[in-house]
């Protein structure tokens, strides 16, 4: 295990030889996917810092993709995707345009939860959709949209409990196939996104940490689930600013289901069951 002492020095040689800052992460967690790396690579500290001064850019995006998590699903925890599709989105619905951030968007999953989800509701035609995320070979994957069936299947329970059910009213049942959106091979264990949904989203590569806006707009809506909890709480704050400068008003920021809005910036948002709306201050 690595001590705090040398996940700085880690942190300082990524910084110098690939300019990313990994300064303001949570040690602990940082610390956690460093010890999961030389346990992988088979390295030791100085094993770990020679690869890193070595490593072509290519190599050094598998080691990001390594250190940073990409954990995500098909519309990940249902209650959170109900406050989307039954409180956020129809407020939307008639708006001209709607613009939908996805930040820190991963492999794309929950992307396309989002546009099978406007599909249903009949809103797609009007809305923007814009992913981005610190990896490039995550935003590879997540253009690409095909994932491994047997890792997704369970998945598919999250698109019958957004996509075939209400909770609000039992009897109502919307016999959605699963076809109108994937193509399934089971024997090639592989789940794909239409062809026709694969164009849609606009993916660019974003490290939040210099908080740059890479689409120049702003947004009725920023998705960043499951991101937050990566960061101390000096860049939480800083990035939470952030998303406030880059919302419209009445703006919805929807956050992990275990993540959280604390100090300084609770005064800018409004808490709603499972998202936040932006205050006028």
């Amino acid at each position: 295990m690595v001590d705090d002492n040398q996940i700085k020095d880690i942190i300082q040689v990524i910084k110098k030889v690939a300019d990313y800052d990994f300064s303001d992460y949570s040690i602990k967690s940082f610390q956690r996917r460093i010890d999961k790396i030389l346990e992988d690579y088979r390295l030791d500290f100085n094993g770990l810092v020679k690869r890193i001064y070595s490593s072509s850019p290519e190599e050094m995006e598998k080691l990001i993709a390594d250190i940073t998590v990409n954990t995500t699903e098909l519309f990940r925890n249902p209650i959170v995707w109900h406050s989307v599709k039954y409180r956020i989105l129809p407020k939307l619905k008639d708006n001209e345009k709607i613009d939908i951030w996805h930040a820190g968007c991963s492999t794309g999953q929950e992307v396309y939860s989002m546009l099978i989800l406007l599909k249903e509701m009949g809103m797609l035609d009007k809305v923007n959709v814009y992913a981005s995320d610190i990896n490039q070979l995550a935003i590879d994957k997540a253009k690409k949209g095909e994932y491994i069936y047997r890792f997704n299947i369970e998945y598919l329970q999250n698109f019958d409990e957004v996509i075939r059910k209400n909770p609000y009213n039992f009897e109502e049942y919307n016999d959605v196939p699963y076809s109108r959106y994937f193509d399934i091979d089971q024997e090639l264990d592989k789940i794909s996104i239409k062809n026709e949904y694969k164009d849609i989203a606009i993916f660019k590569k974003q490290d939040l940490v210099k908080r740059e806006n890479v689409f120049y707009k702003k947004f009725d809506v920023i998705m960043c689930r499951n991101v937050l909890i990566y960061f101390n709480l000096k860049l939480q704050s800083q990035i939470l600013n952030f998303f406030y400068d880059n919302l419209k008003f009445p703006g919805y920021l929807v956050l992990g289901y275990h993540e959280s809005i604390l100090g300084n910036e609770v005064v800018k948002f409004h808490k709603k069951h499972y998202y936040y709306t932006k205050k006028l201050i």
